[in-house]
């Protein structure tokens, strides 16, 4: 089937890096997006500097039903990252949250199964929808919660786990996330769905509620306190979107392999780091200590989350992700040159 690719929440972090892929690999790109986060402006308007015409922009929410079923009809593949994203933003306002998360990704899929059955779409959804893995036992070695269990320690939380969603945003992805499985049971539509961990790289406008990593190198280059929720023992996966891209796309290429799978994407074991490790990190890459303020734990916060990302890597042909450290100094690198260039905003 010809047509554009549609990327919903294109002008996003990890929207704006795959609509380049995309583009750069010779594809028409609809970028759907709201512009509701703060900066995503800029991502737009480097897509459009860079590829020009084959960046279409359609300037809409999710929740704009007429909107995204006109324009799901016209793509070719989808690929589902807009969202509401925060579990802070959920808890102040869950109706909203259900409205853009849930009612949406309804509503995109009805769009692709009355009116192009045979488009595939690929889903971002979370690792929160695991929950907050209170019943595994974890110690603190190192200035890190390592789990007891050893198979996890070794791997990581494989799609095996059972689904727990914790707060309003965890209920709102993961009831999308099922959404996109069933539909691919219930109406052979060609889905796919990546839980991913925490995802960082260029273009990523990271704030506190989500995206941890940027968040932390914008304060630290900023001279400004950076705030820890719990007491920074907490373990993630980090991975380079530029991996994170290479995935989707690879599952766009295999979608009749693993249509109806939902896979694991993060940055695995060897890509574990602690929030103080990332901090003692960061100082080194910038040469000052970032100033620590502490609160208490958030709702839904999970001492430790390590994405077993064997069956993704197995199924989609993934070369090796890249190591943390590698990548964290090339997004410190580009919020440096960021931060001195401004890109002029499209109107």
């Amino acid at each position: 089937m010809t047509g554009p690719v549609l990327v919903t929440g294109g002008a996003g972090f990890i929207g704006s890096n795959l609509a380049d892929r995309l583009a750069s690999d010779g594809h028409d790109v609809l970028v759907y997006d709201a512009l509701a986060r703060a900066g995503v402006d800029r991502n737009l308007a480097w897509l459009q500097q860079r590829h020009g015409d084959r960046i279409r922009f359609v300037h809409a929410d999710l929740r704009d039903e007429a909107a995204l079923t006109q324009t799901a009809a016209q793509a070719s593949a989808v690929f589902h990252l807009a969202a509401q994203v925060a579990v802070t933003t959920s808890l102040d306002d869950p109706r909203a949250d259900h409205a853009i998360n849930v009612t949406g990704t309804l509503t995109l899929l009805e769009a692709l199964r009355c009116h192009a059955p045979d488009v595939p779409l690929i889903f971002a959804s979370t690792n929160k929808v695991y929950g907050d893995l209170a019943d595994l036992d974890f110690l603190l070695e190192d200035d890190a919660y390592r789990p007891v269990d050893a198979h996890v320690r070794a791997h990581g939380i494989g799609e095996a786990r059972p689904l727990d969603f914790h707060t309003p945003y965890g209920v709102s992805k993961g009831a999308a996330d099922q959404y996109v499985l069933d539909y691919a049971r219930s109406y052979d539509l060609k889905t796919c769905v990546f839980r991913m961990s925490c995802i960082y790289g260029q273009r990523q406008m990271g704030t506190e509620d989500q995206g941890w990593v940027a968040h932390f190198l914008i304060r630290a280059l900023s001279g400004d306190p950076i705030t820890l929720y719990g007491d920074g023992y907490q373990v993630r996966d980090v991975l380079d979107v530029r991996d994170a891209v290479a995935a989707y796309i690879a599952a766009w290429r295999r979608i009749d392999r693993v249509t109806g799978r939902a896979f694991n994407l993060g940055g695995g074991p060897d890509n574990a780091v602690s929030l103080r490790a990332l901090l003692d990190y960061i100082a080194t890459l910038t040469g000052c200590t970032p100033r620590v303020e502490y609160a208490d734990w958030r709702a839904g916060d999970q001492r430790y989350f390590v994405a077993d990302a064997r069956a993704a890597a197995a199924a989609l042909d993934m070369p090796a992700r890249r190591d943390w450290r590698d990548g964290v100094a090339a997004l410190a690198d580009w919020l440096r040159q960021e931060r001195r260039a401004p890109v002029e905003v499209a109107a």
